[in-house]
């Protein structure tokens, strides 16, 4: 179609040919191919001049305006990948989205109104493919997988419990003690039922076992203040709890090992803006 309508417009295939790069010969028959293909002649030629066949002239018409929609499309495509815009649909785990990136959202929107972000707020891992995710934070060991994942901070563990359960139950003196404790557990934890601890470079994974698991860091805090046991979550929902006094920190010297913190996203190739000034605002932010 572009060597068609190059052609009706300097009136030669030479001159078509100079302006889209090719040879007069193959702009010639790129014509003749769309001819055999449409089954009718667009253009008459005699040795001095081109003009168009009345199916040629209907033919060019629509092909301008379609070359043109064409063109469009593709401009507003490639502005994805430079200017941000459009719906940011991201998977954040539920007590880390509200504690620590939701405060980190209205800067986001300031410095980039045309894009609108839809929050899911799961703890579960989210399949960004299959779901129409643009991103996903996760925290903890990342599973094989064909996404890109970003670091973006750390997030220190802490085992604690309710002074009222430690009264009753006494104080764990190392980590394979808790076999002896109501240890409440989380249940999209990677490590399933085995808690890590780091001594120095050594490591000690201790099997646990309680009352209950659930699959929400909050709700395990709240049981764990009514004394219904210890946790093992991270600083961000335990964190102000051990300052007020209401949880006591547990085993300090065997501290667990950091969680990492991850945007994952499909793809690095042709990353599109909003995707990559979120995950950018993050990176510095958290």
């Amino acid at each position: 179609m572009k060597t068609f309508v190059a052609v009706v417009e300097t009136e030669s295939f030479t001159a078509a040919g100079m302006r889209l790069d090719l040879s007069k010969a193959v702009a010639s028959k790129y014509v003749a191919i769309l001819e055999d293909h449409l089954g009718t002649r667009l253009l008459n030629r005699t040795t001095r001049r081109l003009s168009l066949t009345e199916s040629g002239s209907v033919y060019y018409e629509r092909c301008v305006q379609i070359l043109a929609d064409v063109e469009e499309a593709e401009q507003a495509a490639a502005q994805l990948t430079t200017v941000p815009r459009g719906t940011l649909k991201v998977a954040l785990p539920v007590s880390y989205g509200t504690i620590r990136i939701a405060p980190l959202l209205t800067s986001y929107m300031q410095q980039h109104p045309d894009v609108h972000l839809d929050i899911a707020l799961a703890d579960r891992r989210v399949d960004l493919i299959e779901e129409g995710f643009d991103l996903a934070i996760r925290i903890g060991a990342l599973p094989e997988s064909g996404l890109v994942a970003r670091r973006l901070a750390t997030e220190r563990i802490v085992l604690c419990a309710a002074p009222a359960y430690l009264a009753r139950h006494g104080k764990p003196m190392q980590p394979a003690d808790l076999a002896m404790h109501a240890c409440l557990n989380y249940s999209y934890a990677s490590t399933g039922d085995e808690w890590t601890f780091v001594t120095g470079k050594m490591q000690e994974h201790v099997r646990i076992g309680g009352p209950m698991r659930a699959n929400n860091g909050d709700m395990l805090r709240v049981a764990a203040l009514a004394g219904a046991g210890v946790i093992w979550q991270p600083q961000f929902i335990v964190g102000d709890d051990i300052a007020a006094g209401r949880l006591v920190e547990l085993l300090p010297d065997f501290a667990p090992a950091e969680l990492g913190v991850h945007a994952l996203y499909p793809s690095r190739k042709h990353l599109s803006a909003k995707v990559r000034t979120f995950v950018d605002h993050l990176a510095v932010s958290l």
